[in-house]
């Protein structure tokens, strides 16, 4: 019988089939008897699950990154999916695909590295190129920056995610350079290139995504300064490498979100900005696609935004009929600046909601 598959788990269903073991943490009811409280995973995403009775006699059986699986049913519990299980077993290995059950970027992964590798030819700075070079012909981390994640969890938290994530940068920054005049558009990609690289050794992704020991004690920003120092061509100018190090320190934006240092010359500010757009803008339709198939106009409570979301088709599908453009948006269309992308992004954006 072949496992139902997470995002496609419905309220009231009965589920038998078997999970990866994201997160475990044994918890204990009011009488004092102890429950078990878990995230399970499979590749197309994950369901918190609890399970109440007989928890004493199973409960050191299995561990965190362990398969098991699972018999219950699917339930809503505050307007989300929950698993409350019924009996469960722990998997050996050699029962298992692991492709069955690691989440993955929906995009093509060599269109993805085609795309990156147009990008890095696309810098023009001798020396910026020469660095990216140098770090993109070392196979290792190549290969581990095709496939490392950009996150843990809140946002990317899939095969593929780091570079989907960057190339969704890359696509911002290069209308970014032009809308500002001054900035430097080499300088700016770089950054966004090498800003999260020490991911793909802060984290670790043959299983569930967890913090490998090297990332836990130094974390993504000096982890990829490091790796940018051991990859720097000989004769690069300092004042340069001064520059993207403080890039890549400061990328969080806030002292309290972990940057050592706030951004403080335009790339700098503009990297910042660019990332977190990009990775809320990615929670927000993570939460939205998770809890789509839920009865209801809004998300579960996203714990990273701090706040459920709105599912606005479906509040409009239930509030209003389809209706003609408005006036004053058929203004803008008309006024809307048809050679730049910026007004090829309006007028895409009026005529869906025309269609609507």
């Amino acid at each position: 019988m072949k496992s139902p598959m997470c995002k496609d788990l419905a309220p009231g269903q009965n589920v038998q089939g078997v999970f990866l073991v994201q997160s475990k943490d044994v918890r204990q009811k009011r009488t004092g008897e102890p429950y078990l409280s878990l995230t399970l995973m499979d590749r197309s995403g994950d369901i918190d699950a609890k399970m109440w009775d007989n928890v004493a006699n199973i409960m050191e059986s299995f561990e965190r990154d362990d398969f098991v699986k699972v018999k219950g049913e699917a339930q809503l519990y505050q307007n989300r999916l929950q698993l409350t299980i019924h009996t469960l077993q722990r998997m050996a290995d050699s029962e298992i695909d692991l492709s069955d059950f690691l989440p993955a970027s929906k995009r093509d992964p060599k269109e993805m590295w085609a795309e990156f590798q147009a990008v890095l030819a696309s810098v023009r700075n001798p020396h910026l190129k020469a660095l990216l070079d140098n770090l993109f012909s070392d196979e290792k981390v190549a290969a581990a920056y095709r496939t490392a994640p950009a996150a843990k969890g809140i946002h990317h938290a899939w095969l593929g995610g780091l570079l989907e994530h960057v190339l969704s940068l890359c696509a911002q920054a290069r209308f970014m350079a032009q809308h500002y005049p001054g900035i430097d558009a080499d300088l700016l990609l770089t950054g966004v290139i090498l800003h999260d690289i020490g991911k793909i050794s802060e984290l670790e992704y043959s299983r569930s995504f967890g913090y490998s020991v090297e990332g836990g004690l130094l974390g993504h920003m000096h982890i990829g300064l490091r790796l940018v120092v051991d990859h720097l061509p000989a004769g690069f100018p300092p004042k340069l490498r001064t520059l993207l190090e403080h890039m890549v320190l400061s990328h969080h934006g806030q002292l309290e979100y972990g940057s050592p240092k706030l951004p403080v010359f335009p790339e700098a500010l503009l990297l910042h900005h660019l990332d977190n757009l990009d990775s809320k803008m990615a929670a927000i339709f993570q939460s939205l696609e998770k809890d789509r198939a839920t009865p209801g106009l809004w998300t579960g409570y996203n714990a990273a935004l701090e706040r459920s979301f709105l599912d606005k088709d479906k509040y409009l599908a239930e509030s209003q009929p389809r209706t003609a453009m408005k006036p004053a948006a058929a203004a803008a269309k008309s006024a809307a600046p048809k050679s730049s992308p910026f007004g090829q992004a309006l007028l895409s954006a009026l005529d869906g909601e025309k269609e609507s």
